[in-house]
């Protein structure tokens, strides 16, 4: 089974991937942006533009998720923002013609409670406390300039299963993502604390510095 994670860039895709990973015994993590990070270092900066709209980066991603989900017998999850519906058919659509459960959920939320999770997201405390309260959205830049567009695209039913998560934690997103699947995840047995570490460490890891 695949489980594709959409959402708004700062919607809680990665979050909620890394936590059913935690509690999916034998699931794996494959993410779509790697293939575009790959295909962006091999250009000049000056060409690297949105790299979902290389054929290349829709190719691979399909290839790579038709692979794991052929060759390995767990549950691969996949936290990507794909909003233009010509591209989610030519992987999402694709993946299902070949046969493989895929199952979709657009994580959507208030554009205001988006925008406080870009705040806070990576090392966004950190930064707040040396370089003030909005110095997390301008490095957001590109997050902001998308969230209108996805959070309109998002609602389509074409994207759905939607999940509002405003009122929910990263764990209650998970359980409700497992539970629409059909999955049974290990109890979470996080404190408060070591959730929020776990979630600071997950976001720290995926920070981009090119």
């Amino acid at each position: 089974m695949l489980l594709w994670i959409n959402g708004p860039f700062g919607g809680g895709k990665t979050q909620s991937a890394y936590e059913l990973r935690r509690r999916l015994p034998g699931s794996v993590v494959c993410d779509p942006e790697h293939v575009g990070f790959g295909l962006h270092r091999m250009m000049p900066p000056s060409l690297r533009g949105d790299f979902q709209d290389l054929s290349a980066w829709r190719q691979g991603v399909y290839e790579v998720l038709d692979l794991a989900l052929t060759k390995l017998g767990g549950t691969v999850i996949a936290p990507m923002t794909v909003v233009e519906p010509v591209y989610f058919r030519e992987i999402v659509g694709r993946l299902r013609e070949r046969g493989h459960d895929v199952r979709h959920f657009a994580l959507l939320a208030d554009r205001e409670t988006v925008l406080r999770r870009l705040r806070e997201r990576g090392l966004g405390h950190a930064v707040r406390c040396v370089a003030g309260k909005e110095a997390p959205l301008r490095r957001e830049s590109f997050a902001v300039s998308k969230l209108d567009l996805c959070l309109e695209r998002l609602r389509d039913q074409e994207f759905a299963e939607h999940l509002w998560t405003d009122r929910l934690t990263i764990p209650q997103v998970a359980d409700s993502i497992a539970t629409s699947a059909g999955l049974t995840l290990t109890s979470n047995t996080d404190s408060a604390l070591r959730g929020r570490l776990r979630r600071v460490w997950t976001g720290a890891k995926h920070i981009r510095f090119d």
